[in-house]
């Protein structure tokens, strides 16, 4: 194998890596705490991208678990989208670690 042909696989590899990196923005996971009290549901780029509270668990007297609940839902939902991320660059990158990629 030539540098040429070198040079041109790993440009293709780069392309298809953005792409995915586009389409992980507008894929998505949920995540719930408290029984699906709370769901978060982050994209595949780790951003939170909404958040649905049951009225059931709003408490004015006990916002501390409300927030232990929202923080947990949106960590789970953070953890699900990089491993989502994980999986769809693995599969373009033939599961080859490569520095500075999710």
């Amino acid at each position: 194998m030539n540098f040429q042909n070198l040079m041109k696989q790993a440009q293709k590899l780069q392309e298809k890596m953005a792409k995915v990196q586009e389409e992980l923005a507008s894929k998505t996971v949920e995540a719930t705490a408290g029984g699906g009290m709370v769901t978060a549901v982050v994209n595949g780029k780790s951003e939170l991208v909404s958040i649905r509270i049951e009225k059931d668990v709003v408490n004015p007297d006990d916002v501390e678990m409300l927030q232990d609940l929202i923080v947990a839902a949106v960590g789970e939902g953070v953890r699900r989208a990089q491993e989502m991320a994980s999986a769809e660059m693995a599969r373009v990158t033939g599961g080859m670690k490569l520095p500075g990629m999710m």
